[in-house]
């Protein structure tokens, strides 16, 4: 059995991973780690976990975190992987780090993520940057040798699963994307705020962080990868009055393609990819089809008045765009099935 560490366990990415490592039917929970709720039940925490996973969460410098462990999660914001990762790898762990602090090969494309966001441009585990992999198998090679794995962002996830068979077929001009992407609340996280507030949030939306939000660069990143020259994307992210969901409506001038030639393109880039379902635009479609789920649903259309590609692209926001997907890479790294232990259907309604 495979013994896994969740660092950040008291929120929801925390809690995510933790309840599909309970369902994982080749994992155990060795440890959870949290700087909050240091000494409780993971199921007093998290009422619906009673009887399923009663461990005590345990404060970073407690003696259990110095245990080795066959994989660490690190639900935590920017900084604390980077600054942790070295020892856990040196106890012989596998890495799974949500944050941006693994998602660049390089110091200097790091240092352009940091400066975009307002962080210290410093990576503090420069060393290990050679060593991790974007996080996204259905463009990266993940397997058995990898150890270490920067999750991709939620909204970069939605964006780049959407556009990547355009972008790598050639479909479009490059310089015209447009990604209009539509959040749930909680995008924002477990910790409450002002901005978060019930009545703040019911009935209301509102777009945010149009100076520039930290997961462009990412996008930008394994678009550009995929093209002959520089990809540059007009993003605008907005959080809506829903819990859990991602919808990003894509938009790119196309070469002249009709929508039955770029359906074809993109269910033939997606044929190895389970979590990737490609549909046309006269199938219904929303985010609760792939609530609860690690897939993400492409809807592929043409607006054939203006020549301009759409795709919408539907994610759960805390599976494909966070514990899901970590998940699914955790498998890849073990030489497991892709898909095990997210085989869901998802709930309905």
């Amino acid at each position: 059995m495979i013994k896994a560490k969740v660092v950040g366990a008291g929120g929801y990415g925390g809690v995510g991973i933790t309840e599909l490592l309970l369902k994982h039917p080749e994992t155990e929970i060795g440890c959870l780690v949290s700087l909050s709720d240091t000494g409780r039940k993971m199921s007093d925490v998290f009422p619906h976990l009673r009887g399923f996973c009663d461990e005590v969460i345990v404060s970073p410098d407690d003696p259990k975190t110095e245990e080795e462990y066959d994989v660490v999660f690190f639900s935590t914001p920017d900084g604390v992987g980077m600054k942790n990762a070295t020892a856990e790898l040196e106890r012989g762990a596998k890495v799974i780090d949500y944050s941006g602090d693994f998602r660049f090969s390089t110091s200097e494309q790091y240092a352009e993520y940091a400066n975009f966001i307002g962080l210290d441009p410093i990576h503090k585990a420069p060393d290990l940057l050679m060593e991790t992999v974007y996080g996204l198998p259905e463009l990266h090679d993940i397997n058995h040798t990898q150890m270490l794995v920067g999750n991709p962002g939620c909204f970069a996830t939605s964006c780049i699963l959407g556009l990547a068979p355009a972008i790598a077929a050639g479909l479009v001009d490059v310089k015209s994307i447009i990604c209009d992407c539509k959040t749930g609340v909680s995008g924002a996280g477990k910790k409450p705020s002002a901005a978060f507030h019930y009545p703040n949030r019911y009935d209301n939306m509102n777009a945010y962080k149009l100076a520039g939000h930290q997961h462009v660069v990412e996008v930008e990143q394994e678009l550009s990868a995929l093209s002959e020259e520089d990809v540059q994307i007009t993003f605008t992210a907005q959080v809506v009055p829903v819990c859990r969901g991602i919808m990003s409506s894509l938009y790119a001038s196309l070469d002249g393609q009709s929508a039955d030639e770029v359906l074809e393109i993109y269910r033939e880039f997606n044929k190895d990819n389970p979590f990737v379902r490609v549909q046309d635009a006269t199938t219904p479609a929303s985010t609760a089809d792939v609530r609860g789920t690690n897939y993400c649903n492409l809807t592929v259309d043409v607006d054939v008045r203006n020549n301009r590609l759409r795709i919408i692209s539907y994610i759960d926001n805390l599976m494909k765009g966070q514990a899901g997907n970590a998940l699914q890479n955790m498998n890849l790294m073990f030489g497991f099935d892709s898909g095990t232990g997210l085989a869901s259907s998802g709930q309905y309604p």
